[in-house]
């Protein structure tokens, strides 16, 4: 029975510069690497992730058709169903590559696709770049990776380069449009305002018809300004003065739009290289951040994924609780879910059940059968948070033991 209780309450494996996006009711992880013994190892291609939020069981479904290589710092998104992944990074170098994969599938099989037939020019190579999705759009901006001599611009911050390929390496600020229904590439000309400088490692969110960036690196520089980009108009705000406090430089962040004017920061690494753990909520409204105190500082992450779920919860997966730079180490498979939003109240009462299944046992088979399915699956999302955290904490009493 224990067995099958820890293949049932399986969890993705830990991984960092990994894909994450939600559908409906399940979230999807895709790629990313780990270290073991001081490699980078890459996870496998063909391997999809999926988490039932409501259920809260993990399943794991081998992919099929034209495999994207494993790669991490690729950007994940979906439309309408299908989540498209561009870029990224492997033992072969930078790609600028675009495939997509339906999420929607009637018999179970998820079948990668190579988009090769497109109109227009793609951006090129790089990696731990990010996009805003607007009107059946994915709309590029940023990330590290290499260009050609000739294909150097105001748009690329020269990091290094190798003369005898004139190959060059370095941060853009680019903006590139895929139009997914007439599978065309355009960079769409800037309109107006001052551009963010080159970076990798930021983050992107779209609120309404606007797209906002936040912080990243280039070069030794980490920051922590805010821009928005109009995404009808193509014009750019220039950074946005702040009012009040706000978060400390940093890259490997993520910003989550929660509600219609407001964003949701977590996590990233410092300018003087400390993992954070601190949460952030910008007001559109009031052009202001506000930091949440009840945060635990105790779980930092970087390099990881956020998703909104169906009841305005953040969900944060993997990425690390180290500093990638130095100690490689800390890769996390744990799902943190940030509540931003009070619970429907049927919400409420399904998870109170759930908790107290025990004590109910013999008044819940009454319930109507449309509602007792929900409520067992609440049954099994506690018992599956229990087992989780039960396990962690013999975990942690083995690694104490061993160290006295």
């Amino acid at each position: 029975m224990a067995a099958d209780s820890a293949e049932q309450f399986c969890v993705a494996e830990e991984r960092s510069g990994h894909c994450a996006v939600v559908d409906g009711n399940f979230l999807y992880v895709w790629g990313g690497y780990v270290s073991i013994e001081e490699n980078e190892v890459y996870l496998p291609n063909d391997e999809l992730w999926i988490y039932e939020m409501d259920s809260g069981l993990w399943t794991m479904h081998l992919m099929e058709g034209e495999l994207p290589n494993s790669m991490s710092g690729s950007c994940g998104a979906s439309i309408n169903g299908k989540l498209y992944i561009f870029g990224g990074f492997d033992d072969k170098g930078y790609s600028n590559r675009l495939y997509y994969v339906n999420l929607r599938t009637n018999n179970g099989t998820y079948r990668w696709k190579k988009i090769t037939n497109f109109k227009g020019q793609p951006p090129t190579p790089r990696d731990k770049l990010s996009c805003w999705v607007y009107k059946d759009r994915l709309i590029y901006f940023g990330g590290y990776g290499c260009r050609k001599h000739n294909e150097l611009s105001d748009c690329f911050d020269v990091h290094d380069a190798f003369w005898e390929g004139q190959i060059f390496w370095g941060w853009h600020n680019d903006v590139h449009v895929f139009d997914t229904n007439t599978q065309t590439w355009s960079q769409p000309a800037i309109r107006g305002g001052d551009p963010p400088q080159p970076r990798a490692a930021h983050t992107c969110a779209v609120l309404g018809n606007k797209g906002y960036i936040f912080g990243g690196r280039v070069l030794q520089t980490r920051m922590n300004d805010l821009h928005c980009l109009n995404l009808d108009t193509w014009t750019w705000s220039g950074r946005i003065n702040i009012s009040g406090e706000k978060p400390k430089d940093r890259s490997w962040h993520t910003l989550t739009p929660i509600g219609d004017d407001r964003l949701f920061l977590f996590g990233g690494l410092s300018s003087d290289n400390v993992p954070l753990g601190d949460g952030w909520i910008h007001s559109i409204t009031t052009n202001g951040w506000k930091q949440l105190t009840h945060l635990p500082k105790s779980r930092p992450r970087l390099w990881h994924t956020a998703c909104l779920g169906k009841e305005g919860e953040v969900m944060v997966f993997g990425g690390s609780k180290d500093d990638l730079h130095f100690m490689d180490t800390g890769h996390c498979s744990d799902l943190l879910i940030f509540q931003t939003q009070p619970y429907s109240l049927l919400r409420l009462c399904l998870d109170c059940i759930g908790k107290n299944a025990a004590l109910l046992k013999n008044q819940i088979p009454c319930l109507p059968s449309k509602l007792l399915q929900q409520v067992l699956k609440k049954i099994t999302f506690w018992a599956a948070v229990n087992h989780r955290q039960e396990k962690k904490a013999e975990t942690e009493r083995q690694c104490q033991l061993n160290t006295t």
